[in-house]
């Protein structure tokens, strides 16, 4: 395909890196010479320095030709104008801008996209990505990451083996035999392991592999086995229900929000410096208690009952401000989860040191939202690995596949391709070798980024 990103920053670079990968004629458009000189460094693709916004640069940048334009600068309303001229003067089939605006996000203005009016096909919102996926990981305490696939009945969990983790140095076959009843069936765990990241390199284990401490694990389960699952692997802490904010923002704000509507336990304590936020968001959460102050103030944190909370959440927009709370609350009070927004990925080699429990990247999320919009005909959802190295990728199995009644043993799928779960029905199954593949399985699986167009292949996906 010929696609159009609008925006060189991390969002746009990292699909750029995605998509060229894949084959697809990429030409990149940023107003900034320094991103643009970047991404040149990194990828041999078009780029073209100049606004998003002006058809003159829309045309330059092959518009005419365009399958799909991906408008993720800073600034919406570059995002909204692009789409429109991509669709008023190019006829550009495929539309999505991030948004990032609470105003242009608010539902009482959902009939502005379409067709009629402002012509985007699909708008991404980092902030409420991220805010949900934050709600799920304070769901499922000791995981880093929990991702939603098929309708939400399957759950991809990354995880770290620690030591007191009973599964170390257990074969793979091993682990699967030890959740198994052969008897009673039901009592089996539906849990996969998908793949593990051993020294910053994934790999797809094979059956007389182990498990090492240390090793980033990420697994499939059935969603009303995630408990069972993180209990598997030593992980038997209770769902997080005191809770500290730390920056009332889009990100902050709308976790409160999903937290008071499917988490009634909770306790939220929002901690926000501008008392104009302060006095909306108070205004706007029902069960929140609001704070105005700077949590970089020990007696703000004081104040907040730092000693009775279980998490600190800094989500501010700052990424050090977002470090040094979160250092703080480490030397003032022992033993509190600490979870930190980041925007820059080299914050990462601070983590241990800083004694931070979770660095939050929202471009991978981001990233991942867009991806799965961007793949062929059945694959529907994708989450991204080590900056798109992987994606975890859900598909359907159609009648033209050649998967269709092979048993997996049998299927030639390659070695970076890990088949991880299968809904068949209202049926989860997770696949032994002697597994038949049948016509309308929704498979979920790992697969290496330079596999897709084999994935696409395999599954026999008609084009966009």
């Amino acid at each position: 395909m010929k696609i159009i990103i609008c925006g060189a920053g991390k969002v746009g670079s990292s699909i750029a890196k995605h998509l060229v990968t894949n084959n697809n004629d990429v030409t990149v458009i940023d107003q900034s010479s320094h991103l643009i000189d970047n991404i040149n460094e990194k990828l041999d693709i078009n780029t073209i320095i100049g606004s998003a916004s002006n058809p003159s640069i829309l045309k330059k940048a092959g518009a005419d030709e365009a399958d799909m334009i991906i408008a993720v600068t800073l600034q919406d309303e570059i995002n909204m104008v692009a789409c429109q001229m991509a669709h008023t003067f190019f006829k550009i089939p495929r539309k999505i801008a991030r948004l990032r605006s609470e105003d242009f996000l608010n539902p009482i203005w959902r009939d502005l996209y379409n067709a009629d009016n402002m012509p985007i096909d699909l708008i991404i919102s980092p902030e409420l990505e991220v805010a949900k996926s934050i709600e799920r990981q304070l769901k499922a305490p000791g995981a880093f990451d929990v991702v939603p696939f098929l309708d939400d009945e399957i759950e991809l969990l990354s995880l770290v083996i620690e030591e007191s983790c009973p599964l170390i140095d257990t074969n793979l076959i091993s682990i699967h035999d030890l959740f198994q009843d052969n008897i009673n069936v039901e009592k089996n765990l539906r849990a996969s392991i998908l793949g593990i990241n051993r020294d910053e390199k994934l790999f797809i284990p094979k059956k007389e592999d182990k498990l090492n401490k240390g090793d980033h694990v990420y697994i499939l389960t059935d969603k009303n086995h995630v408990a069972r699952t993180l209990s598997a692997f030593g992980l038997n802490e209770k769902p997080i229900s005191k809770i500290i904010i730390v920056g009332g923002g889009n990100i902050g704000f709308n976790l409160a929000k999903n937290i008071e509507e499917s988490f009634e336990s909770a306790r939220i304590k929002i901690i926000e410096k501008n008392k104009e936020r302060a006095e909306f968001i108070a205004n706007e959460l029902n069960n929140s208690i609001i704070i105005n102050g700077d949590a970089l103030d020990e007696d703000v944190l004081s104040e907040a009952n730092l000693e009775e909370i279980e998490t600190v959440l800094a989500l501010t927009n700052d990424d050090e401000d977002n470090l040094m709370i979160s250092v703080l609350v480490e030397k003032f009070s022992k033993n509190k989860k600490t979870m930190a927004l980041t925007n820059k990925s080299n914050y990462s080699l601070l983590q241990s040191s800083l004694k931070i429990d979770d660095l939050i990247d929202p471009r991978m999320s981001t990233v991942s939202s867009i991806l799965k919009h961007v793949h062929k005909g059945t694959i529907e959802s994708a989450y991204s690995i080590l900056d798109g190295e992987y994606e975890v990728i859900e598909a359907e199995i159609i009648e033209t596949s050649e998967l269709i009644n092979k048993e997996l043993k049998n299927s030639n799928l390659p070695d970076e391709i890990r088949i991880g779960a299968i809904l068949r029905g209202d049926d989860i199954i997770i696949p032994r070798s002697n597994f038949i593949f049948q016509k309308d399985d929704k498979v979920v699986f790992l697969a290496r980024n330079d596999q897709i167009q084999l994935v696409e292949n395999i599954f026999r996906i008609s084009s966009i």
